[in-house]
């Protein structure tokens, strides 16, 4: 069977992320993708994870309490992504990156990401990719707002310049109910 977005986005982040780098969940929600970027980076990498919502902080605080090996790996900050740049030294070499666009599972659905932000946390995250580093988005549009999103995220990918960036588009075109659509930015050198 195929994958679907979020197993691919988890290989995609597994072929490249190894002990002691330093991996970026922009927008935690629950936590599992904290976790797994935890257990990838290892006892010498580290994890920075944000989110706005205080439901989506404890959330994630309470999964990495089950492992606390985990939970000294990650720095959780409760601001939006866009706050990148505050929160992450301008030196520091990330090598992978995750955002879940939309909202919160079980959650206020008027609580989303929104075009602005997220482009404003790619502009920083990509000065700070490392060589062979990726950016994964994985876009969940069903909702009001997400289909602006979406249509930002497919321009701001596919503007990116051929010599520097590979950009993968992996996406169901066959399902009902708006399938979500992964995008991959993998810096070439």
């Amino acid at each position: 069977m195929l994958a679907t977005a979020l197993q691919y986005s988890h290989t995609l982040l597994q072929e490249i992320l190894q002990p002691g780098e330093i991996a970026v969940d922009a927008t935690m929600g629950n936590g599992h993708d904290t976790a797994f970027l935890a257990e990838l980076v290892g006892r010498t990498g580290h994890v920075y994870a944000f989110d706005v919502q205080e439901l989506a902080l404890n959330n994630t605080a309470k999964r990495l309490a089950e492992t606390p090996e985990l939970a000294k790996r990650v720095t959780l900050i409760p601001a939006g992504h866009e706050t990148l740049d505050q929160h992450i030294p301008a030196d520091c070499s990330i090598k992978a990156a995750i955002f879940n666009l939309g909202y919160l599972p079980q959650s206020d659905k008027a609580v989303i990401t929104l075009p602005e932000t997220t482009r404003q946390a790619l502009d920083a995250l990509l000065v700070r990719l490392a060589p062979r580093g990726r950016v994964i988005l994985v876009c969940y549009y069903g909702h009001v707002g997400g289909a602006e999103e979406l249509a930002s995220v497919r321009d701001y990918c596919s503007a990116l310049p051929q010599k520097e960036y590979n950009v993968l588009n992996y996406q169901f075109i066959n399902q009902q109910n708006q399938p979500p659509i992964l995008f991959c930015i993998e810096k070439k050198r």
